[in-house]
């Protein structure tokens, strides 16, 4: 692990001077043996300790923790995600704290900009910005997970907990200390590619949490947010009871822009609600509501994504523009590059589209139905072999997927070409 040296204390009269190290990372553990190594092996470079607690694990998890010499504690679980995290961050030595998960790693190139962040003397906290691996709609998340040691800091919330609201209450007694966002990616989280029945699993576990919070915590927009989400995304969940958690969450944010992250989810997550019931007028003004808000533009990335597929949808010439502002967004996306080549090709524009295509690949070359789409593009404008070539990489990536349905598919409409 990294060694700096001990922190000064604050001149706004906190004193930090019993902090012996630099910066703690916090995990809370149960049954992780399979991604724990690679977790923990992301932190050795910033992280001065690991506290690792774990809440009851039957596998490796605890062996594996104190391979890499974390800190290992033991919390007897009780249905309350903030009781174990504040268990957590009570065991830390260090002036700055980063709560991270199993499933979560950290990117090594922005620890020179978590560095910086930690340098200022008025940031209390910051919002990180996490990358969604595989997750359908929000490729992107702003959540606050690195902050200072301090004792007025603590998580509440029985489900998807967090310290915003203690973060709040102590810039309102002590108004010199300032919340940063982290605008370069800084974890990366693979929750999402867990299998069917694990996400499953996870859906019933993080329902039946939220509705008890909900009970405790009646007026919290934030779970009125996640929860809505949740009933909308599963087709075996009622979505009219979503849409209606999430108006009532709306209906529970102030007029300041404090909780402007919690008002863009609530948004988006209707627009995803009135597009599956067919309302797109509804789901347009909806995502516009998200993108006319003053949060980070990657926050808002999935909003102008959904908005540009319901202008495609359409056939309104908003989608090629809508689409652009996405690669100017994310120019290393390449889904968006991908759903710009589908909105010129409708356009004609196969020139255009195939540059589109091109750029998707080479961000992600394993990309099927982008180079399915090149193959189309190029076939448009009579240039045959180079189709045919397009076809036969995604035939081949689309076996390697285990997409045999498509490969055959594909395989069936080349023999027209050939």
């Amino acid at each position: 692990m990294s060694s700096k040296k001990t922190p000064k204390s604050n001149k706004k009269g906190f004193a930090r001077s019993h902090f012996s190290i630099g910066l703690s990372a916090c995990l809370i553990v149960k049954n992780e043996e399979q991604r724990l190594s690679e977790c923990l092996d992301s932190l050795k470079t910033l992280a001065d300790e690991i506290i690792v607690v774990d809440t009851g694990s039957t596998d490796r998890t605890v062996a594996i923790a104190k391979k890499y010499q974390a800190r290992v504690f033991h919390f007897d679980w009780c249905d309350d995600f903030s009781q174990a995290r504040n268990y957590a961050i009570a065991k830390a030595k260090g002036e700055w704290i980063l709560v991270i998960d199993a499933d979560e790693l950290l990117e090594q190139g922005a620890i020179a900009t978590l560095q910086q962040v930690m340098q200022h003397d008025d940031c209390l906290a910051a919002n990180l910005l996490r990358v969604e691996i595989d997750a359908k709609q929000t490729p992107y998340s702003l959540i606050s997970r690195l902050f200072r040691n301090h004792p007025a800091i603590a998580f509440s919330g029985i489900y998807h907990e967090s310290i915003d609201q203690s973060v709040t209450d102590l810039q309102a007694k002590e108004p010199h200390w300032q919340v940063l966002n982290v605008e370069v990616p800084v974890l990366f989280h693979y929750g999402y590619t867990d299998s069917a029945i694990e996400l499953k699993q996870k859906y019933e576990f993080a329902k039946r949490l939220m509705h008890k919070h909900l009970e405790i915590f009646p007026d919290d927009s934030y779970m009125h947010s996640k929860l809505g989400a949740l009933y909308i995304s599963r087709q075996d969940c009622d979505r009219a009871f979503g849409i209606e958690l999430l108006q009532r969450g709306l209906a529970l944010i102030d007029n300041t822009n404090q909780q402007d992250l919690t008002r863009c989810e609530l948004h988006f997550h209707l627009g995803i609600a009135h597009t599956k019931n067919g309302d797109l007028e509804l789901a347009k003004d909806a995502y516009k509501q998200v993108i006319a808000l003053d949060v980070p533009e990657l926050t808002k990335l999935s909003a102008y994504l959904n908005l540009g597929n319901i202008y495609q949808e359409l056939n309104q010439k908003e989608a090629i523009a809508t689409f652009e502002l996405v690669t100017e967004i994310a120019p290393d996306y390449p889904y968006g590059y991908y759903n710009l080549g589908i909105a010129l090709k409708t356009s004609e524009r196969f020139i255009e589209a195939i540059a589109a295509y091109q750029k998707a690949i080479s961000l992600e070359p394993s990309y099927a139905e982008a180079h399915q789409n090149l193959g189309v593009a190029l076939k448009k404008i009579r240039c045959f072999p180079e189709a045919i070539a397009a076809f036969n990489v995604a035939i081949k990536l689309y076996e390697q997927q285990n997409n045999f349905q498509a490969a055959e598919i594909l395989r069936s409409a080349l023999l027209g070409i050939v």
